[in-house]
């Protein structure tokens, strides 16, 4: 610092130092009506500090005879520093909670969503059984058609059976979809337990919706289908399943029954993948 600054400075604080004396008691006589407000609180809080800085740089002068460097106070920058960062930070924690919230809600709409589904499975697989009762009732119900009185049975319940499918599928082929319903109803009612008899079923199935009885058609299809069995028949009697429940107006059960068959045959022959397509956009799937 130059020798002329130092003076100019020792100028100014020997006029604070002289001042402030004959300030005070000015003020101090002087009536105030309002008190200060919080701004010429703080004004005078730094007129005070200034004097003080310059009454030190005065004595520090004169007693060392030194320059002396003034570093301007930076404490209002730095807590305006510490007040931008801490707002910065605040956003990050605001964003990051907004975050958090959509997480959360978006696992509580899953865990509902997978709840839901449980409950429909579960209702799918209820009414299923309450359809097979009904229709084992129902067929329980009915008496199988009696032999003409010349023809005398055969003795091997195997040939028996068969003679019984062969004649049901024929009445079929032939478009008596009346006579052929019956038949398969006799044969699942007489042999519940053959290697035919869940084809039997599919077949029955088949004439039931044919009737437009889609209760006892889908109970039917329930019974082909129980064990998920590996045959050429199998596919297009879950798609029929599916078919039936959209005439019973239940078309999440028949679209989660179509789901199946996707897991059950992946490989399902074209022709009933196509039938399956058709059905899903009937039953409006997702």
């Amino acid at each position: 610092m130059s020798r002329a600054r130092l003076r100019l400075l020792g100028v100014a604080a020997a006029v604070a130092l002289v001042a402030a004396p004959s300030i005070t008691p000015a003020l101090a006589q002087t009536p105030m009506d309002d008190p200060l407000d919080a701004r010429d609180v703080r004004r005078v809080e730094r007129m005070e500090k200034v004097v003080r800085e310059l009454r030190d740089i005065v004595f520090k002068g004169q007693n060392s005879g030194a320059p002396v460097v003034v570093q301007p106070a930076d404490t209002e920058a730095r807590m305006a520093e510490q007040a931008n960062r801490i707002g910065d930070l605040e956003q990050s924690l605001t964003r990051l909670n907004g975050s958090l919230e959509t997480t959360t809600h978006e696992l509580e709409q899953a865990s509902r969503a997978n709840a839901a589904l449980s409950t429909q499975v579960k209702l799918l697989a209820d009414r299923l059984a309450a359809d097979e009762q009904k229709a084992a009732e129902a067929a329980a119900t009915a008496a199988p058609p009696a032999p003409p009185p010349s023809a005398a049975p055969p003795a091997d319940p195997k040939v028996a059976s068969a003679d019984a499918f062969a004649r049901a599928r024929q009445l079929m082929l032939g478009g008596d979809y009346d006579a052929a319903e019956a038949a398969f109803s006799a044969f699942v009612t007489a042999w519940p337990d053959t290697p035919r008899t869940p084809e039997a079923r599919y077949w029955w199935g088949k004439t039931l919706l044919v009737r437009g009885d889609h209760a006892r058609a889908a109970s039917a299809f329930i019974g082909a289908i129980r064990d998920w069995p590996k045959t050429a028949w199998a596919p297009d009697a879950v798609v029929e399943l599916s078919r039936a429940l959209v005439g019973l107006k239940k078309p999440g059960d028949a679209c989660q029954t179509l789901n199946e068959l996707g897991r059950r045959y992946p490989k399902a022959p074209p022709a009933v993948a196509a039938h399956a397509a058709a059905i899903r956009a009937q039953a409006k799937c997702g």
